[in-house]
């Protein structure tokens, strides 16, 4: 697999399978009361202040298999060191601070009376979180979702501890330039990798913005 699909694949992959946790998060940030709020907003924060080849050895630690979790992944068929799926988890996690912040902003955002008025007429939270916050932030979620695939797409630090550079196994499009660039003449094989690379990150940047304008616009129009 060439280092562009496969990169589209890891940071779809990535970007799918955090957007209902990230969602979860943001929604306890914004909502709960819980005493663990602090310590969980540290937690979710700390892939975006870490070193990312910090960030890719303790997932190494944490998958490999010395460790309960990385024996299970292995057992079910999933191994996650040096594979492709190693590189879809460094990419969400690398991506889940964003999506969590464009999310909870756009929670932030919505009225709690709406909510309130839904809980008063016999919603439970999970109905309410439904048919009533979802709705109402879900350009927020979208631009996030497009911002965590961004970031994704970027990663090179983490990606390489976890999952190692193998050409059409885990090279992505970062990893693809770091080693055509070692080699002699590299830099002219590397154009089209560069110019993929600011296509791709572009064009969810333009996503992103529209969906957040579109977000805003649709918050107005509800306060009037």
């Amino acid at each position: 697999m060439s280092p562009v699909a496969l990169s589209l694949l890891v940071g779809f992959t990535a970007t799918v399978l955090s957007l209902p946790p990230g969602v979860a998060v943001a929604w306890y940030l914004e909502r709960g009361r819980g005493r663990w709020r602090g310590a969980v907003q540290t937690i979710v924060m700390l892939p975006l202040v870490l070193p990312p080849v910090v960030t890719g050895y303790l997932l190494l630690t944490l998958f490999s298999h010395r460790h309960w979790l990385g024996r299970l992944m292995e057992t079910i068929g999933l191994p996650v060191s040096f594979n492709w799926v190693g590189a879809v988890i460094a990419a969400a996690v690398v991506g889940f601070p964003l999506l969590v912040m464009s999310v909870s902003l756009a929670m932030k955002g919505v009225d709690p009376r709406f909510e309130s008025i839904a809980r008063s007429l016999g919603r439970s939270a999970a109905q309410t979180l439904w048919r009533v916050t979802l709705p109402l932030t879900w350009p927020g979620i979208l631009a996030g979702a497009a911002l965590s695939f961004a970031r994704g797409l970027g990663e090179f630090g983490a990606t390489i501890v976890l999952a190692g550079r193998i050409p059409g196994r885990t090279e992505t499009i970062p990893l693809a330039i770091y080693a055509r660039l070692d080699a002699p003449g590299g830099e002219e094989r590397v154009l089209g990798l560069v110019a993929a690379s600011i296509v791709l990150c572009v064009a969810c940047v333009v996503v992103a913005r529209r969906l957040d304008a579109a977000h805003r616009r649709r918050l107005e129009l509800t306060v009037r």
